[in-house]
């Protein structure tokens, strides 16, 4: 390999790094170190920002991660490498979640993970009021394929007794977790309206408090100070489109798997001009995440509720800065 195609090769894995680090994550917590090799990159789970009450196995942290895994495919692709993934490469170090090889291939420049490249930067988690027109079947049908191809599952919640279920679990589950003071604790922790702060849920992203109590499947409270910037009233409804993501295992690499599915999921519904917010109150609760599982005969392990919609743009949220997410490996 030519000196300089080994520069431009790192220089491909950097910028990889920097489009993972604008991925989804549970409430912002931005839980990754990138590693930068000669040819390779590492994606590390961050333990110190796993969510201890929340996320006490970690799953949405490494759901979160993959996320992260699934930008920086569709950045090297976007600049013209194929990557060969190796999921959890090292048994000794579970941390280390992903191990990206690239090989320079100018056509990977032309495949479908390249055009997605541009919307990494329009994704958002849109909290707001979404329109009432319905989400089109044909979205709803290539957003099922795509998952699949992604290794997960991606179920349409149709039927109206399943819709009540959803709504009526969604509720219980977050009345649950609103109760639990220590909960109430974490959430405010990973909530400000500080605008030098590099992660965390922006005041300026969720809803004025009180957010939730009108709707059918409610949206996670974060204005736990009372400075949400964004409408009170969001009427979450149970006859808007909702759909659950999940895998045939609950397992870490499955969890990594749910991440990457996700994050391709928010891209192509970006692509189409519509938002997503996840709704994962349902999910971490164990109670409610098995009567889920059993009242809409599911044959998968459910990991993400999404509700999808047309909705006005809500800001984008800050990024911790390079020097604390990348580190470069001789």
């Amino acid at each position: 390999m030519s000196s300089l195609t080994q520069s431009n090769g790192i220089q491909s894995l950097r910028r990889a790094a920097v489009r993972g680090s604008l991925a989804a994550s549970v409430h912002n917590t931005q839980p990754w170190t990138f590693v930068v090799g000669t040819h390779a990159l590492e994606i590390h789970a961050d333990p110190k920002r796993r969510l201890s009450i929340l996320d006490p196995a970690g799953r949405q942290m490494i759901i979160s991660c993959g996320c992260a895994l699934f930008n920086v495919r569709v950045s090297l692709a976007a600049n013209g490498y194929r990557s060969a993934v190796e999921r959890f490469p090292d048994p000794g170090r579970p941390d280390v979640l992903a191990r990206l090889t690239i090989v320079h291939d100018p056509s990977a420049a032309a495949s479908d993970l390249a055009a997605l490249n541009p919307l990494i930067d329009l994704r958002r988690t849109n909290r707001r009021r979404f329109a009432e027109d319905a989400v089109p079947e044909d979205l709803v049908s290539e957003l099922v394929s795509v998952a699949g191809i992604e290794g997960a599952q991606l179920v349409p919640v149709t039927r109206a007794e399943d819709r009540v279920v959803v709504s009526v679990l969604s509720q219980r589950a977050d009345a649950q977790e609103n109760a639990d003071p220590a909960y109430r604790a974490e959430l405010r922790a990973w909530t400000t309206d500080d605008a030098r702060r590099g992660d965390g849920v922006p005041a300026l992203a969720v809803p004025h408090g009180g957010v939730g109590a009108h709707d059918d499947v409610p949206i996670r409270d974060f204005d736990t100070s009372g400075t949400g910037s964004l409408p009170t009233e969001t009427r979450s409804s149970l006859n808007q489109c909702l759909l659950l993501l999940g895998t045939d295992a609950d397992t870490p690499a499955a969890w990594l798997r749910t991440g990457e599915a996700l994050e391709r999921l928010l891209l192509e519904v970006t692509r189409h001009g519509y938002s997503a917010s996840p709704m994962t109150q349902i999910i971490e609760v164990p109670n409610t995440r098995a009567l889920l599982r059993t009242e809409l005969r599911l044959k998968m392990q459910p990991q993400i509720l999404l509700r999808i919609g047309r909705a006005p743009a809500t800001p984008a949220t800050r990024r911790r800065r390079l020097v604390e997410v990348l580190v470069e490996s001789a």
